[in-house]
């Protein structure tokens, strides 16, 4: 009998060690799989990610990771490891247990501070001659856009009819005044994308 007990106690140890071995794995871009999208759930829900989680850590996953580091007072670096699974995972129970609710992934918000018609055109990090960086260091990619400063202030969130949530990270030469460049994921797309008026709500 205490030879059975021993050997369960055994196996137990040795799980709780390869799950934690598991959890501890850090996540950055490039890795697929449960994991990833458990982590893209967290936050897609906390208002940190506009995609949607699809197991694939690519460069809106490291942005919102970094958002979210940032935010946290944690080392930036948009990789997850322990620590910062462990601050998603609080920060996320802590808006279940207050019921707060979560900016919406798709559809206008319901709380804005003002609406501005903009002239709308695209660019990529692809486009011949741009940098792959914005303007505040942040790699370029889906979900920062360029902006007048003067207009709208770097850093401020921002939900774009057609487009999505999106945050002012750039600026440009020719981005003056109402106009605004949304950054894509490709060069087709931006010649696609064209020149176009659109709504923008001031988060």
């Amino acid at each position: 009998m205490l030879k059975k007990y021993l050997l369960a106690l055994a196996l137990c140890i040795l799980c709780v060690g390869i799950t934690t071995t598991a959890m501890a794995e850090t996540l950055d871009r490039g890795k697929r799989g449960d994991q990833v999208r458990y982590v893209q759930d967290l936050l897609v829900t906390q208002g940190y990610l506009v995609d949607e989680a699809d197991g694939v850590f690519g460069n809106n996953t490291e942005y919102a990771v970094r958002v979210f580091q940032k935010e946290k007072g944690l080392d930036v670096d948009g990789r997850v490891g322990p620590a910062t699974l462990a601050a998603l995972e609080k920060n996320h129970n802590k808006f279940a247990k207050e019921g707060k609710k979560i900016k919406k992934s798709a559809g206008a918000p319901d709380k804005y501070s003002k609406v501005l018609t903009m002239e709308a055109s695209a660019y990529s990090a692809y486009d011949p001659g741009n940098s792959h960086y914005t303007a505040r260091g942040n790699l370029l990619c889906r979900g920062l856009v360029s902006v007048d400063p003067d207009v709208i202030p770097l850093g401020t969130e921002l939900y774009i009819e057609g487009y999505g949530y999106a945050v002012a990270d750039d600026t440009g030469g020719a981005i003056r005044g109402h106009k605004i460049d949304l950054a894509v994921d490709s060069y087709d797309e931006t010649i696609q994308f064209g020149r176009r008026d659109v709504t923008v709500y001031v988060l």
